[in-house]
């Protein structure tokens, strides 16, 4: 049986993961106001902005000096804070054209492709994780694949940007073992991902007032709460939360997307995608049951895992 400690870090993971499953509605109706690029770089400023009252109670704004390597950490960090925008930036122009519960389902896509990549890097990948990308590659047919063999364009984005971030996970698990301060990283990443999301949004996109005015309670939701809020929820709650528990728990992220695309928007799925987001579910969980997922690691440098809407 649990300890009281670990049921609230549990309780916490749900909620954070019920937090960025929301969020695709979010990023839905922020479309209606601003273009795809000027709300992921207000919203990820915003979520840097919401991090710096937690780097002033650790009064740790810098990398720790015993490491002997920052420069490496830093370039990481940069590394990975472009990754981030690479991800975010398909996803959110993919989500214009399609539905938030697919999208969530698609970009958990990234569980299965950890592994995949990290046989890249010589990493072994076990049975279970191999018929967890079985199940996940089935449920993606059957969920973004009509009748007639085409692929929606939105799907298709949102599926290019799982790979941006099994790609981010990989790099901060390399990064894991240098000694890294998990806020600051995750500052300078956010930082990152909206400096360039706001310098393409005022080459490409219109920027106006009313439209930013428009998309405050999208913009909010998604910087305080899917960027600040659960990812310092995650950071607390994985350090009391048995890392398997904990992989699971993060998963129901895309369980969470298709409900509140179905609350909010009145989204539907037919039967065949329901039916594939099972499949994908299944396969998600495998593959983390079976270690392949770097979210089922309890170091902290580990934690910000942006699957997600975040």
């Amino acid at each position: 049986m649990l300890k009281p400690k670990a049921l609230k870090a549990e309780f916490l993971l749900c909620l954070a993961a019920m937090i960025w499953g929301s969020a695709f509605v979010a990023q839905r109706l922020g479309m209606a106001h601003v273009g795809p690029f000027t709300y992921n770089g207000a919203r990820f400023l915003l979520g840097a902005l919401s991090l710096l009252p937690l780097l002033m109670i650790r009064q740790r704004v810098s990398f720790p000096t015993q490491s002997g390597n920052q420069w490496s950490i830093l370039l990481g960090a940069l590394l990975a804070g472009l990754l981030l925008f690479a991800g975010a930036s398909l996803q959110q122009v993919g989500i214009v054209y399609t539905t938030a519960g697919k999208a969530g389902f698609i970009t958990g896509l990234y569980v299965v492709l950890v592994p995949i990549l990290g046989l890249l890097w010589g990493q072994r990948t076990p049975w279970a994780t191999w018929v967890g990308i079985v199940l996940a590659v089935v449920g993606l047919y059957l969920l973004t694949v009509t009748e007639d063999l085409t692929l929606a364009k939105g799907d298709g984005l949102v599926l290019i940007s799982a790979f941006f971030w099994a790609g981010h996970v990989l790099v901060i698990g390399w990064l894991s073992g240098k000694h890294i301060e998990p806020i600051v990283f995750a500052w300078i990443q956010f930082m990152v991902c909206a400096v360039l999301s706001l310098m393409v949004a005022v080459v490409v996109e219109p920027i106006s007032l009313a439209g930013l005015e428009g998309a405050a309670l999208p913009i909010l939701y998604g910087g305080v709460l899917s960027v600040g809020v659960a990812y310092t929820l995650q950071v607390v709650a994985q350090r009391d939360a048995p890392p398997a528990h904990a992989a699971i728990i993060l998963s129901l992220e895309t369980v969470f997307a298709v409900l509140a695309g179905w609350m909010m928007l009145q989204e539907t799925l037919s039967n065949r995608a329901l039916i594939g987001c099972g499949l994908m579910f299944a396969g998600m969980l495998s593959s983390q049951l079976g270690g392949g997922s770097a979210l089922a690691s309890n170091d902290p440098a580990t934690l910000e895992s942006p699957s997600r809407a975040d």
